[in-house]
């Protein structure tokens, strides 16, 4: 059973523009990288929701997020570049929370949560 409700909508634009003519999961998460990293306008404003052991990021902290990580992508994780305490880092999208971003982006994120969520 998903653990969140079916989107209608979400759905048919994950099947019909993200993951169309992918046959494999490799090329799935390529389109999912190329339609994240088209659709997210950077930079952006993100706060961490959730503590992840791959991450030095702590719930509440606030980060930039300034590209697509060129971490190899997966199915289950997608990495974003974050500008944090002066440096710069690759975290998992998932971990993260739109705070001030444009429309197109929170889009994009909340369909990768959803994503993840089915």
């Amino acid at each position: 059973m998903p653990r969140v409700e079916r989107d209608e909508e979400r759905d048919e634009r994950i099947e019909m523009r993200i993951i169309v003519d992918t046959y494999s999961a490799e090329e799935q998460a390529m389109g999912w990288h190329a339609y994240l990293d088209d659709t997210m306008d950077f930079p952006f404003e993100a706060r961490c929701v959730i503590e992840r052991a791959e991450s030095p990021l702590n719930v509440g902290e606030t980060v930039r997020v300034i590209e697509m990580s060129p971490t190899e992508p997966t199915l289950n994780q997608m990495f974003v570049t974050v500008e944090w305490m002066d440096r710069t880092l690759g975290v998992p999208l998932e971990q993260l929370e739109v705070v001030d971003a444009s429309s197109d982006t929170e889009q994009a994120v909340a369909d990768w949560q959803y994503w993840l969520d089915r």
